[in-house]
């Protein structure tokens, strides 16, 4: 399953193209990548990578910000996210980048 980079909607196959991607949203179009054979050989690489990259470098503009002060320079957006860092029972952890100065900082929730 993929998403649109520019509106977050669920990509759909395009009607009468077999490997193009399209989004109902706001028209982006992309080629499908996704294919049985191709669908076991990722799987297969992500159960021999046992680390976990959290936020590659740039990806940092795909997620969505809010309105929050940063504790160190007082900047009033952040980008947020969440991650499940404790037990399956307790509540998740939602960490915050700040827009101005990249400064991190967690709410636990």
């Amino acid at each position: 399953m993929r998403f649109c980079p520019k509106c977050e909607t669920r990509l759909k196959p395009a009607p009468g193209e077999e490997e193009a991607m399209v989004c109902s949203k706001c028209g982006f179009k992309t080629k499908r990548i996704e294919e049985e054979g191709s669908r076991k050989e990722l799987n297969t690489k992500a159960a021999q990578d046992v680390s976990l990259k959290v936020m590659d470098g740039d990806s940092v503009e795909a997620l969505p910000t809010t309105n929050i002060d940063c504790p160190q320079c007082k900047n009033g957006t952040a980008f947020w996210w969440m991650l499940q860092t404790r037990s399956a029972d307790e509540a998740t952890t939602q960490f915050y980048r700040c827009t101005k100065c990249n400064h991190t900082w967690r709410n636990y929730a």
